[in-house]
Parts: structure tokens; sequence; C-alpha cells
């Protein structure tokens, strides 16, 4: 079998041909922001196939990670921006620099106090034109954003001192969206529930839980409580979609416990 290194350059070069004159018209006509698309599909793939735990079904995946940066990183070689060993040598230094208690003698006395260090070190890093302490992609799925900037919040120290402050804050919240939902201003509703939405990835990341993934999981939870409804209503005869609110509810709760046993 081939070295790593071998079959990256092998990768490199593929793509090289793809892009030639007499290359795929698909692919020569691709941009840097073309392929963003792709980028965020392809990633979204392969965070599917780690969730599934099927370690072939992550292999492919991650080629196809693979092979759009590399198509990334040879589209701007093309234009003499910068080369793939560029982009390589850039986060070989950064990851060195940000962890002088793995490449260095420096000692430090917690984990917290690593992480400490971590955002200082990447603070200093910043440009100086980029005043942003939070500027986290808006192309990140919603929950995911939310939860990385209050992240970065609480590392330049604006926390909740403690988890009853955060369930008060929480209960506010609640109250402020009962109150916007009964006024009917859907205004009031969205901003409200933006803000009960925030509350929520405050708490998830104070006991160290990931609202994406969370939010998966509920969803997969209705989906299977959904299926096992429907087939209880079509037990009866009777069909999903003819139903009344209170029957549907009726079955959703026999549903319910039918599944705790």
């Amino acid at each position: 079998m081939k070295e790593q290194a071998e079959l990256f350059v092998e990768l490199i070069e593929i793509i090289k041909q793809l892009r030639a004159p007499d290359g795929c018209p698909w692919d020569k006509k691709q941009t840097p922001e073309s392929l963003k698309p792709y980028v965020l599909e392809e990633t979204h793939e392969l965070c599917e196939a780690i969730d599934s735990g099927d370690a072939l079904h992550i292999k492919e995946e991650l080629g196809d990670v693979f092979f759009q940066l590399t198509f990334l990183a040879c589209m701007h070689e093309e234009k003499n921006l910068f080369t793939m060993a560029d982009a390589l040598q850039a986060i070989i230094d950064k990851m060195i620099r940000r962890h002088p208690h793995v490449f260095t003698d420096e000692i430090f006395e917690s984990e917290e106090a690593i992480r400490k260090n971590w955002q200082k070190i990447k603070a200093a890093e910043k440009k100086p034109e980029k005043t942003d302490l939070l500027d986290v992609p808006r192309s990140l799925p919603a929950l995911n954003r939310a939860q990385r900037v209050s992240s970065r919040a609480a590392a330049h120290g604006f926390e909740w001192p403690d988890n009853q402050t955060l369930l008060e804050k929480f209960q506010e919240e609640s109250r402020e969206l009962v109150e916007a939902v009964q006024s009917g201003d859907t205004k009031d509703i969205a901003e409200e529930a933006g803000d009960l939405f925030f509350m929520l990835i405050n708490i998830c990341r104070r006991h160290n839980l990931y609202g994406e993934d969370i939010m998966h999981q509920a969803t997969d939870k209705f989906i299977r409580r959904y299926t096992g409804m429907d087939s209880l209503i079509q037990k009866d005869g009777k069909n999903i979609t003819r139903l009344s609110s209170k029957e549907h509810l009726h079955y959703w709760q026999q549903t319910k416990a039918d599944e705790r046993g």
C-alpha cells in the first residue's frame, strides 16, 4: 500500500488534472465561492457518519472532505495566493504555538489554566483590524453557533455565577415568551423564543452537553414516537390525517406510555 504522503500528492495531482484545460468541464469552472455548499454538505455528511459509528462510512466521508479541502487549496495555488504546503505549515505552527504544555517545558496547574492560556494565545493571534471577540461563522448551524458564542463569552469572563442564577434567568425568559405568545405579536414571539433558545444553550454548555446533538436526539425521539403513534392509529383502523387534535393527543400519550413500558 502507498504511503500517506504519496497518496496526498496523488490526490493533488488528480485535482490539477481535473482543472487542466483538457480536464473536467465541471471541475474547471468551480470557484472557492461555488465550492462552499459542497464543503458544508460533505462536512455534515461526515458528522452523520461519526454519529453512526460506522468506520467504513466515516472513512468514505472523510475522504470526501479531504477532496473538498484539497480542491480549495489547489484553486488558491493556481492564483499564486498560497500553496497546500503553506496551509499545512500554518496549522502545524498554530498547534505547536497553542500547546506549550506539550511542546515546551511550560507547566500549568490545571486543565482550566491550559484552556485560559489557549484563549490568551488565540486572542494574541487576532489580526489588528479584527476586534470582534465572538467572530463565530454565521454559516454554522444556529444551535452550534450559539453554543460557540456562549463558550467564547464565558472564556472572556461573561458567565453565570451558578446554576440557580442561570435557572432564574431561564424562568424569566420563559415568562416573557408566554407573555409574547399571549399578546399574539409575532415579532415579540420570535425575539423571546430566541432568548429562550439561547438560555437553553447556556444550560447545555454549563453541563458539558452539546446542544446540536441534544436537538437531534429530541427530534429522533419525536420521529420514533410519531411513527409508533401512527402504528397504533392504523391498528384501530383509523387515518392519522383525519383525527382531531384531542384524538392525536390521546394516541400520543398512549405511545409514550408503551415506550416507557
